[in-house]
């Protein structure tokens, strides 16, 4: 029975979505949003909190951001076609998956140690196929 939920959900994993995206990950994820008939890409950047099931058709990953004050986190199925592009542009030294002590923190307390990484190579594969 696994193997045959395994052959179900390989198909639903998007093959050039090979993403390393950890917590601590600052990120820019293109998102598409439909208004009615129209159609066009929306951009949500921020800090990578949490990251759900890297391996599965399920790899979730929360992102956090701070929007005129108040704190917002998304939640963006990796997998999804709706998810056109995710760009890493800084990553963050960690110990922990899941940073909910960011939630508390405001101002110089929110800073995270960069740590240097080949922006090239890792957005390189990021790319995803589009429906355009």
């Amino acid at each position: 029975m696994s193997q045959l939920v395994n052959e179900i959900t390989k198909k639903f994993i998007n093959p050039e979505s090979n993403l390393q995206v950890k917590s601590g990950d600052t990120v820019k994820i293109h998102q598409k949003i439909k208004e009615g008939t129209k159609e066009r890409v929306q951009i949500f950047q921020g800090l990578v909190i949490r990251t759900d099931k890297p391996s599965s058709h399920l790899f979730r990953v929360t992102v956090r951001r701070i929007a005129s004050g108040v704190g917002v986190e998304k939640s963006f199925l990796v997998n999804s076609p709706l998810i056109t592009k995710i760009e890493i542009l800084r990553r963050s030294k960690v110990r922990r998956n899941y940073l909910s002590y960011m939630r508390q923190r405001t101002g110089k307390a929110a800073r995270l140690v960069s740590v240097d990484f080949d922006k090239i190579v890792a957005n390189s594969t990021k790319t995803l196929p589009s429906d355009n």
